[in-house]
């Protein structure tokens, strides 16, 4: 019987630049690894690659006034809006900066008490506390402050975030409310910048009567006077690179993971799954945030890794099926439980959440990575497909 399950490492890699042949550097760097640590690849390991070095190889980046640019070519430089930005300083705020750049007034509405992911303006208590509907009052910045001051700070960045914002362009007017269709009332020019819900945003906008809707995911849809792209996600998943420019989510990654993995088949006969992975998709208790900042967890992966799930509960078993079993009995009963389970598993699945692999291994990946110091932005995941029946 197995006496490990599920193995992550975090492997390191060369410092990689843009134009840098990731394929090679992530087959060396997990054969290297391999090698000098003693450990050997089998069938169904998975190796993730963190979409950060993939976009930095791509040289996939974009400087404000190529976002001001698009901005300008699809508002025609009017007065306009952006509705329900995240609040984020790596995330949003040079993205602000150009959006700013490209029209004459911006008003930038802002969902209360807290952004799409999680990122609190005000907690809950003091809402309650004013007496103040979050899904039906709509407050300009002058009520705002009326009721909630000045010393309303991010509890893990200490940032006031609507001062933040308000600072970043001359032209820019607050407006805080959770139905977007509020923000007709001072233009009818929309750029939709929600993450998970924005084609329900832009439904809304254009069902009230708004005149040009679009959404950070067709801003940079093409490359602009030069810049990065991404036809499939605009913005969406971008992040600070300099003070005057961003990184994009990358693009085109179904055939950096397929040329990964015939590499590696060829070098050491293994079926090797491969991910481009992004945030997680996982919710922090404490601090509320929900990490998924990115439109996907995985850009791309190879085949091995669609579908979900479909395990049995041990604990299901063991309370119910195997009750009064002697540990050898529970032992060889679960063993032949697993081996013989087929795709309806009704009650025995109870309590395994259905999601994707994808979603599943990229937050694991995610949380080994991290984005700080680690300097491990390739995860090799060893025994995810094996279960208490594997040998």
């Amino acid at each position: 019987m197995r006496t490990i399950g599920t193995i992550a490492r975090g492997i390191r890699a060369p410092m990689i630049q843009s134009g840098d042949d990731l394929a090679d550097i992530v087959v060396n760097s997990v054969l290297t690894a391999a090698k000098e640590e003693g450990f050997l690849l089998q069938d169904q390991d998975v190796i993730g690659i963190t979409e950060a070095v993939v976009a930095r190889a791509q040289g996939n980046y974009a400087d404000i006034s190529q976002i001001a640019a698009d901005v300008r070519a699809k508002f025609g430089g009017r007065d306009m809006a952006i509705v329900f930005p995240i609040l984020s300083r790596n995330r949003f705020a040079n993205l602000l900066r150009g959006i700013a750049g490209g029209c004459a007034k911006l008003y930038i509405m802002l969902s209360y008490p807290a952004d799409e992911v999680g990122n609190e303006l005000i907690d809950w208590d003091m809402l309650d506390k004013a007496g103040i509907n979050p899904y039906t009052d709509v407050l300009d910045e002058k009520r705002y402050r009326e009721l909630f001051g000045y010393n309303v700070k991010h509890p893990f960045t200490g940032m006031d975030y609507a001062e933040h914002y308000k600072s970043l362009g001359e032209n820019i007017e607050l407006i805080f409310a959770n139905d977007p269709r509020a923000i007709l009332k001072y233009t009818k020019n929309v750029l939709v910048c929600d993450i998970h819900t924005r084609q329900r945003t832009k439904r809304l906008l254009k069902e009230a009567g708004a005149d040009i809707v679009f959404g950070l995911d067709d801003i940079l849809s093409q490359s602009v006077n030069g810049s990065g792209y991404n036809e499939k996600y605009g913005l969406l998943g971008s992040n600070m690179a300099t003070e005057n420019s961003v990184k994009l989510f990358p693009r085109d990654c179904q055939n950096l993971v397929e040329n990964i993995k015939s590499l590696i088949f060829n070098k050491t006969g293994k079926e090797i799954e491969i991910m481009v992975y992004g945030d997680g998709a996982f919710k922090d208790p404490v601090g509320k945030i929900w990490e998924l900042a990115d439109p996907v967890v995985s850009p791309a992966y190879t085949k091995g890794l669609e579908g979900t799930p479909n395990e049995i509960k041990l604990k299901f078993l063991l309370d119910n099926d195997l009750a009064g079993k002697s540990e050898t009995e529970a032992r060889h009963a679960m063993t032949a439980a697993i081996k013989s389970k087929d795709e309806k598993l009704g009650d025995k699945a109870l309590g395994t959440t259905p999601r994707r692999y994808t979603d599943l291994i990229g937050s694991l990946c995610d949380l080994m990575g991290g984005s700080g110091d680690k300097g491990t932005p390739i995860i090799l995941v060893s025994g995810y497909f094996k279960n208490y029946a594997s040998e």
